[in-house]
């Protein structure tokens, strides 16, 4: 077992919304890439006494999708995309933790619309503080590349030039703040944790089902 980076207190740390970001950018036009962000994450962080018993859980509003262009905004909340009407969280589901170089690989389950797949994030710790209100608190970053073909977002259009408006390969990229919580605090927020754990379950084992894992290239 792998101990705990140094100034981390075991326990369990509520993500801070106001501090955390889901970031994400896309080929377009082939030529450029578009960025964007989500801003409503929530979610928690569980930290035993070891790195390897950690356990993440994230959900993310699809309507906070943010490009800073009003009209494509409104594009990826509609049904060729996100479908926030229909599907208004994104979600993620840790299942394991690997300690790499200087670094972790954390594995899950990432849920968009209604296609849930294994996504690994790379992660990097950067530290733990007390603010002055004495908040225990810590920070993440985290990255990976998806194939946007994979979770169902399928939509494109040719151009005349030749290839398409959106590139199928997403970089993903995080940067997480978590305050720990203590007491029956934290005993109510990892029983909600446990409830949604359940579902996410019961809903990738119908995925899994329903769509057969893809496996293609991602590059653009």
């Amino acid at each position: 077992m792998t101990a705990l980076p140094a100034g981390l207190t075991p326990g369990t740390y509520v993500i801070d919304p106001a501090h955390t970001e889901l970031g994400f950018s896309v080929r377009h036009a082939m030529i450029s890439k578009t960025r964007g962000r989500f801003s409503g994450v929530t979610g928690t962080m569980v930290f035993g006494e070891d790195v390897e018993s950690a356990t993440a859980t994230a959900e993310i509003d699809a309507a906070t999708v943010d490009t800073r262009e009003p009209t494509r905004d409104g594009h990826l909340r509609s049904p060729d995309f996100f479908d926030v009407e229909t599907y208004p969280t994104l979600s993620y589901t840790s299942t394991g933790i690997t300690v790499k170089d200087d670094g972790y690989v954390l594995d899950g389950e990432l849920r968009i619309k209604d296609v849930t797949r294994p996504v690994s994030l790379d992660v990097e710790f950067n530290g733990a503080a007390t603010d002055p209100f004495g908040n225990k608190k810590l920070g993440f970053t985290a990255t990976s590349v998806i194939n946007r073909k994979d979770f169902g977002l399928t939509w494109n259009a040719a151009l005349e030039t030749g290839g398409v408006l959106v590139g199928d390969k997403v970089t993903i990229s995080l940067e997480v703040e978590g305050n720990l919580v203590e007491g029956d605090q934290a005993d109510s927020v990892q029983a909600q944790d446990a409830d949604a754990v359940e579902a996410e379950t019961e809903q990738a084992v119908a995925d899994a089902d329903q769509y057969p894992r893809i496996t293609e290239d991602v590059r653009v």
